[in-house]
This record gives C-alpha cells, sequence and structure tokens, in this order.
C-alpha cells in the first residue's frame, strides 16, 4: 500500500490551496486599493470579484471533494487492516490447533510402533530358524523406518517453528548412525537400488563425541530420504569421514551421493537461500516437496556451527555434504604415531575453498604434510592471490562463489606469471562426475582430488607435483 506518496501529495495540495488563499486575499486587498484611489471603475472591480469567487468555488470544491476522498481512503484502510489482523489472528489459532494436531498424531503413531518394536524384539529372543530371523529383521527395519519418518515430520515442525534447543551428549557416532543406515539399506533394496556407507577414520578403536545426535540424524533422514526419492537407478553412498582430529576436536563430514535426476548447477547454487521466495516455490512444485526438508536440514546444520553444501548434476545425481567440529570426550587414546610430514623443503599451497570447516580440513591434512597453507574463499580471490605472492601448488575448488574453480583456473594459466613458473592447480570437488573431470582437464587442472580426501592420493600428489621427488623417509 502506497500511504507515503499519497500523505505528501495531499501535503503538497494542501500548500498549494494555502498559497492559492494567500493569493486571493492579496489580490482583493489590492483591488480595494485601486479603487479607493479611483484607478478602476467599479464595475471592472465587480467583474474582477466575480471571476475571483468563481475561481474560489472551484478551488474550494477540488479540495473537498479530495479531503473525502481521503477519508474514504482512510476508512477503507483501516477496515483492510482490521481484516487483516483477523485473518493473521485465524492464521495463528490454525497453525496452533495444527501444532497440537501433529504433536496428538505423533504420539498416537509412536505408541503402536513402539509396541510393534517391543514384540518383535520378544520375538527375536525366541528359537526362530534363519528365514524367520530374517523376516523379523526386516519387520523391525521397516517398523523403525516408519518410525523415522514420524519423527522427521515432526521434528521438522519443530524446526521451521523456531523451536529449538541442542541437547548435547555423549555419543558413539559410528554405533548411532550404522542402525540409522540400515533401515535405509532396505528401503533402498526394496526400490532396487544399490545402497552402501562406510566409516573413515584413523583413530585405533572406538570414541566418543560430545553432540545432538537426534538433530544428526534428523538432517540425514531428510537428505537420504531425498536422495531415495530421487533416484530411478544406481546408488546411494554415505560417506562418514571421521579422520580429522584437531586437539580435543574431531571434525566429522558427512557426505550423502546419488545417482539421480540431480539439478541444474545454478539452481544448486540458489536452493538455500531463504529470500528466494519464487525460486523454492518453483523447487516445492518441480521436486514434488524437497525444498521445505532442504531448508530445514541447512538451518539444522548451521545451528550445530557447520554448512550445507550441494553440488549437482541434472541428470546425474547430487552431493549433499556439511562439516561438523565436535569435542571428543572420553575417547579411547589411540598409540600415538609420529608422523613426519612428507616435504622436508618449505612448500607454500594455494587453498581455494569456500567453507570455512572445509578450510579447516584440507589446513589439517596439508600442513601435517609439511605445507604451508594461504586461503582463498572464491576463485577471484585466489587469482588475486596467485598474482602477488608465489605458490609452489594450487588447490582448487570447483564449486565457489562469484568465481568458480574452472575460470580461477583459466585466469591463472593467462598470467605471465603462470607461463614462468607453470604452478601444478589440483581440482577439489565432492561431486567427481565424469565430465567434472572432463571440463577440469579442458581448463587446464592438473589433476583432481575428490571428497573426502584420501590422505594418500594427497599424499602422492604432494610428492608428484613438489621439488622434493622423494617422499622424506619415516
Amino acid at each position: 500500500m502506497k500511504i507515503f506518496p499519497k500523505s505528501i501529495k495531499n501535503l503538497k495540495m494542501k500548500k498549494k490551496l494555502s498559497f492559492f488563499i494567500f493569493a486571493s486575499i492579496a489580490a482583493i486587498l489590492i483591488l480595494g486599493y485601486v479603487f479607493l484611489e479611483k484607478k478602476i471603475y467599479a464595475e471592472s472591480a465587480a467583474i474582477f470579484l466575480f471571476l475571483l469567487s468563481i475561481i474560489q468555488v472551484f478551488a474550494l470544491q477540488y479540495f473537498l471533494k479530495n479531503h473525502l476522498k481521503n477519508d474514504v481512503i482512510k476508512s477503507n484502510l483501516k477496515l483492510r487492516v482490521d481484516d487483516l489482523k483477523e485473518k493473521l489472528e485465524a492464521a495463528e489459532d490454525l497453525a496452533n490447533h495444527k501444532s497440537i494436531y501433529l504433536a496428538n498424531m505423533s504420539y498416537e503413531v509412536r505408541t503402536p510402533l513402539n509396541t510393534v518394536l517391543g514384540m518383535l524384539n520378544m520375538l527375536k529372543q525366541t528359537d526362530l530358524d534363519s528365514d524367520q530371523t530374517a523376516q523379523v529383521e526386516i519387520a523391525e527395519y521397516s517398523s523403525k523406518h516408519l518410525l523415522q519418518l514420524v519423527n522427521m515430520v515432526t521434528d521438522n515442525a519443530e524446526v521451521d517453528e523456531g523451536h529449538l534447543n541442542l541437547e548435547l551428549k555423549t555419543v558413539d557416532l559410528k554405533a548411532d548412525l550404522s542402525k540409522l543406515f540400515k533401515v535405509f539399506e532396505y528401503q533402498s533394496w526394496e526400490k532396487g537400488l544399490e545402497f552402501n556407507f562406510k566409516f573413515i577414520s584413523e583413530e585405533k578403536g572406538r570414541f566418543l563425541v560430545l553432540c545432538d545426535s537426534t538433530r544428526i540424524q534428523q538432517v540425514l533422514i531428510n537428505l537420504i530420504n531425498n536422495a531415495i526419492k530421487f533416484t530411478n537407478s544406481g546408488k546411494i553412498s554415505i560417506i562418514v569421514d571421521q579422520s580429522i582430529g584437531i586437539d580435543d576436536d574431531q571434525i566429522i563430514t558427512f557426505y550423502i551421493k546419488d545417482t539421480g535426476i540431480g539439478m541444474k548447477p545454478e539452481n544448486a547454487k540458489r536452493i538455500f537461500k531463504n529470500n528466494d521466495i519464487a525460486f523454492m516455490n518453483s523447487i516445492t512444485k518441480d521436486y514434488r516437496g524437497a525444498g521445505m526438508g532442504l531448508l530445514i536440514s541447512h538451518k539444522l546444520v548451521e545451528i550445530m556451527g557447520g554448512e550445507l553444501k550441494l553440488e549437482s548434476k541434472e541428470n546425474e545425481g547430487s552431493t549433499f555434504y556439511f562439516s561438523l567440529q565436535l569435542k571428543k570426550t572420553f575417547n579411547i587414546k589411540a598409540d600415538k604415531d609420529i608422523q613426519k610430514p612428507i616435504l622436508s623443503d618449505k612448500f607454500s599451497v594455494l587453498v581455494a575453498e569456500d567453507n570455512r570447516m572445509n578450510q579447516k580440513v584440507i589446513k589439517f591434512l596439508l600442513e601435517r604434510q609439511g605445507a604451508d597453507c594461504t586461503f582463498a574463499k572464491n576463485g577471484l580471490e585466489a587469482v588475486n592471490l596467485y598474482k602477488i605472492l608465489d605458490f609452489d601448488m594450487i588447490f582448487m575448488d570447483i564449486y565457489m562463489p562469484d568465481m568458480d574453480g574452472y575460470e580461477a583456473t583459466k585466469f591463472i594459466k593467462e598470467t605471465d606469471k603462470y607461463l614462468k613458473t607453470k604452478t601444478p592447480i589440483i581440482g577439489v570437488s565432492a561431486s567427481a562426475f565424469n565430465n567434472d573431470i572432463e571440463k577440469a582437464k579442458l581448463a587446464g587442472i592438473d589433476d583432481f582430488l575428490s571428497k573426502p580426501i584420501d590422505v594418500e592420493k594427497l599424499k602422492n600428489l604432494l610428492v608428484k607435483f613438489s621439488k622434493l621427488k622423494t617422499p622424506t623417509k619415516n
């Protein structure tokens, strides 16, 4: 509603009317003075006053008409505001009713489900043959899957309403998530999809972390459900990389990869932007409701101190990934293997990576091998840093804001400095699609490193492209 422009217009009109009245009074006074001085005839003065009166009548009529119109507009605005207030109250009442209904429905579904799970558990304790054991196990995992779906709906509603507190507990994340992934393994098999998951860890033995396991599982449930929903053939791969430990912290990165319908890269860049309402409406329409779960997952990861990222190619698949820095607690300490860095000479590396948590991961891996890291948060910054500083090697993330890794590589290779130094450039991406690798080669990227980063491959690349061609003996 354009209230302020109309108010300004009314103010200007009032000023004009005031000026007109002042001018009329001045004209009458001047006419009276001229008439008293007998410089004009009475007939002329009368005609002038008659014309002035007519003009004043029309001006007054115009002003009163506009004033009445403004009163009508104000009255309509007041009625509209009152109507909107009533609708807002009704919407709030409806939202509260839905919230209560959802909570009741959740309780009503959970109660019999817990009974079913309890009875299945009791049945497992009896003497069953191998076929019966398999059947009970499938029924148990199917029941757990249904319970996870109920939890997903209620938990998502809770996050969407802003009612969220993290409950940090000591958790064996590998044991917790293995049970969750088993549920989705059966769901994938029912759709004819391959499903695999693995935990990457350099720690010897089991370790525990301080985290909100429920919220982590909520994110994973949203993402894996979408992956299965939008994958008609191929496989779903889950990777939990627990290999990066810094002092008392553990950086754990979660990857959810699928070979589904994917989406265009330009849509992947916009999908987590809350303010892009039109785009999110189209996503909800085209992807059958996936948008809200993704936004909630993005919000949850952000609350837990990470950032949810997406790399996708239309008709090839998608990779969602995020990293969390969690406190290790009551962990079984591993024997400390003192690893000597693979690089003995000073080796300077430029890393172009927009995600802060991923920066920590690659910084830890590179510095442990003796490299000195400088970071750029996008391709443009990487190009500018390359022009003013000397680097022995560049690790270039493929998907970055402002300027991606392909463009940055192109600009770097066009510089006079590159023509002299031939600095090796390594492409880094969570989605190592075939056309990504081909495009990287065409852009002049020397090699390709996929996330999660394989430490041995990283070492081989450092040795291959460093001045020191042979690793230091341990």
